[in-house]
């Protein structure tokens, strides 16, 4: 009778070790089968959760990027959430360098970014509605995780906060974030062609000289000016001139010089258009709102301080619109 005793006790030890060990992989299947009503709240709290990382993307991007915004929304919906964690993403670490007030925690941010990239790609995701989103998005896009760490490695260096030194130093600034993101945004449609790269090349780096031009009111009002040193020195132009708001000749000079180079690489953009598949022109709808800065600078004389250009043009999404409907950029 002991003996039987202790066999079953050891058989019962071995049991409750094995279901100890087993715990976590039977738990999940365990519940569907015992408790329904519970699967159905976790359900719909996975939904819910789900609901609010997409909507926080959303959100994100539409106050920060509305152009961006506009443009995702015209992209095939098989790729708009990804797009939009796309433009979130970068969104987010653009904004890091104005919302920090000491260089080390910018670094602490971007360095949260790069932990967060590289267990996004382990499959261990942190828990914030961007990463979440963006883990989606790689998983259901096998996006290039090079893209996205290029992305942050260049937004790092842009927190030393001072004036490129030259165009090519911004060039090379757009080429590493812009143009890095256009290159994940042809991934969300299923676009690996080589003139379609070459392309969003050149219209990433439009996209950061036009944006360094229009930020130049905003940083001039706090006293910063980022544009190429070489270029101001070339027409006597002094930081000074550009906090000041000044609309001289040579200020406008300056200002001409560098939206000139935006041009050139539009123009060497759309030199690829005929051999681009037809449906990367969706993940170039950028170049319209670029296009519409370029062409307002020039009706008021490259005045970079003109009020009219602080205004969003009220036609923009319906010439998004027509452009995406002719797949053409």
């Amino acid at each position: 009778m002991r003996l039987v005793n202790m066999a079953s006790m050891s058989v019962k030890h071995g049991l409750l070790s094995t279901k100890s060990s087993l715990h976590n992989k039977i738990l999940p299947y365990f519940i569907c089968i015992q408790r329904p009503t519970e699967v159905k709240c976790l359900r719909a709290s996975t939904n819910s959760s789900n609901q609010h990382n997409e909507k926080y993307c959303i959100d994100l991007v539409r106050s920060r990027d509305y152009d961006g915004f506009l443009s995702a929304l015209l992209l095939p919906e098989a790729a708009r959430r990804s797009a939009l964690a796309l433009r979130a993403f970068n969104v987010e670490l653009a904004q890091v360098k104005d919302s920090v007030s000491q260089k080390t925690i910018g670094l602490m941010r971007m360095q949260f970014w790069r932990t967060a990239v590289e267990e996004i790609y382990r499959d261990d995701p942190p828990l914030q509605p961007i990463s979440t989103e963006l883990w989606k998005a790689a998983r259901t896009h096998t996006l290039t995780k090079r893209w996205l760490l290029r992305i942050i490695s260049e937004r790092e260096k842009d927190l030393e906060d001072r004036a490129y030194r030259n165009l090519q130093e911004l060039e090379a600034y757009s080429e590493n974030t812009q143009s890095s993101l256009l290159y994940l945004l042809l991934e969300t449609i299923g676009i690996k062609d080589v003139h379609a790269d070459h392309a969003a090349s050149h219209i990433g780096k439009a996209h950061g000289i036009v944006t360094c031009l229009r930020a130049t009111p905003y940083n001039s009002r706090r006293r910063r000016v980022y544009l190429p040193m070489d270029i101001c020195m070339l027409h006597g132009v002094s930081q000074e001139d550009f906090i000041r708001g000044s609309r001289e000749q040579n200020v406008r000079d300056v200002v001409y010089d560098i939206a000139s180079q935006a041009h050139v690489h539009l123009q060497h953009a759309r030199s690829f258009s005929k051999s681009v598949p037809a449906a990367a022109s969706a993940a170039f709808l950028q170049t319209v709102v670029l296009e519409d800065y370029l062409q307002r600078v020039r009706k008021v004389d490259f005045d970079v301080f003109h009020p009219s250009l602080q205004k969003r043009n009220p036609l923009l999404p319906l010439q998004l619109y027509f452009r995406s409907w002719k797949e053409t950029y």
